[in-house]
């Protein structure tokens, strides 16, 4: 016998999962709602996740070298002169990532399977399985055919609306809503943003966050987040890195408007029983930054990996117990991790007096350095002591000149 797992979710958190479980001989069905899925989102990859996930370079449309942070004033800084000649960011167009994870997954043994969950029954006891209901959309379309599906175990990385979540009752958690345009440019624009991406801040841009314009394949991604969720407010500071960013936008036509809900913590319960949730369904995205596609397939992976262990490849039905390991190893080792973002998102983004320290801080060589290396390869570096020390004055120091101290 070997166990049976649904993964509902066909972004890079479930595909990775899938990969998993399928390489291990689990029979495993991947759910997605819409194969040609474009998720609103700035779809920036750290290098470590190109080895890690064995990404082919062709997914790549842009490998980001520069960054432009700038501040309420417009004062202008750049980053990026620390990196290696070998080192960059990865924008992705989210379809082309997802897809190409998803098939790969297939490839190796996932039953990918074109269809919306509903409905997760919950079983009575620890030994019978649990029932999914689908419309199945193969036969092209958008009612599909009601189907259920019986299961040892599900994993929910089904994002931040997550059906799989309310099903097991995982506790709300709040959220920032992530709004963007995708812009074409006249080539000679688009050539600025050739291996260059900008950050805004500002209370124009966002109360509690920061703006973004990033280079794509043939088009730049323009948009903002806020946890402040209201529909005028967006409309308006969206409109603020518009004109922030309009003489570099110039002649630029909107190919698309999208917007998605991006999780601000992780859920209160991310495993009960035999159902596990991973990257946006469990809440993985980082304060801060915001970044969450690296985080959702690592996580995911994580969970998998617990599942083929505990189950002896498959021969047994993990428990609630077993899974929980997933979270624990987690917790472990990016817990750290969060935490400095959660402060920084605090201390930084509370005004624009705070804002402008934090963009003169980055002018830092030493600050840089601890910065992409730890977004690069997702490990909060030690740096030396004595680096350490120098941070923390030139820290407190910006903080004092930009009088952000006030409480």
């Amino acid at each position: 016998m070997t166990i049976r797992v649904a993964v509902v979710g066909g972004g890079p958190s479930g595909s990775s999962a899938a990969e998993i479980l399928a390489k291990a001989g689990i029979e495993t069905y991947l759910f997605e709602r819409k194969l040609d899925n474009a998720k609103p989102c700035g779809g920036a990859i750290p290098l470590c996740m190109v080895d890690e996930f064995d990404l082919p370079p062709e997914i790549i449309d842009r490998r980001v070298r520069k960054m432009k942070m700038i501040s309420p004033s417009n004062i202008e800084v750049n980053i990026g002169q620390t990196l290696k000649d070998n080192e960059y960011i990865g924008m992705c167009r989210r379809e082309v990532l997802d897809g190409f994870m998803r098939d790969r997954a297939a490839k190796l043994g996932a039953n990918l399977i074109n269809g919306t969950v509903y409905q997760l029954d919950i079983p009575g006891n620890d030994n019978d399985p649990y029932t999914l209901h689908y419309a199945d959309h193969s036969n092209g379309s958008a009612q599909g055919e009601m189907k259920t599906l019986k299961v040892d175990l599900v994993i929910g990385a089904d994002g931040a609306n997550s059906r799989i979540a309310k099903a097991i009752d995982a506790g709300d958690y709040n959220y920032a809503i992530a709004f963007q345009e995708r812009i074409k440019l006249p080539e000679d624009k688009m050539a600025y943003y050739e291996e260059l991406a900008e950050m805004y801040v500002g209370n124009d841009v966002s109360p509690d966050f920061y703006a973004w314009v990033f280079p794509k394949y043939d088009h730049v991604a323009v948009g903002t987040g806020t946890m402040k969720v209201n529909k005028a407010m967006i409309k308006d500071l969206q409109a603020g890195i518009r004109q922030r960013a309009a003489k570099r936008l110039e002649g630029g036509e909107i190919i698309k408007v999208e917007a998605h809900p991006i999780p601000e913590h992780p859920r209160p319960r991310r495993v009960v029983g035999r159902v596990a949730l991973v990257g946006d369904a469990a809440g993985t995205v980082t304060k801060s930054s915001g970044e969450g596609i690296y985080f959702a397939a690592k996580s995911a992976r994580m969970c998998a990996e617990v599942i083929v262990e505990t189950s002896n490849n498959g021969q047994k039905v993990p428990t609630e117990a077993d899974l929980k390991t997933y979270l624990k190893r987690w917790d472990k080792q990016y817990g750290a991790t969060y935490l400095v973002l959660d402060i920084l998102q605090r201390v930084f983004y509370r005004s624009d007096a705070t804002r402008e320290a934090f963009v003169e801080m980055c002018a830092d060589i030493d600050v840089q350095k601890i910065t992409f290396d730890s977004y690069l390869y997702k490990t909060v570096v030690p740096a030396n002591p004595l680096t350490q020390l120098k941070i923390t004055a030139k820290t407190i120091g910006s903080l004092l000149r930009g009088n952000a101290l006030a409480p």
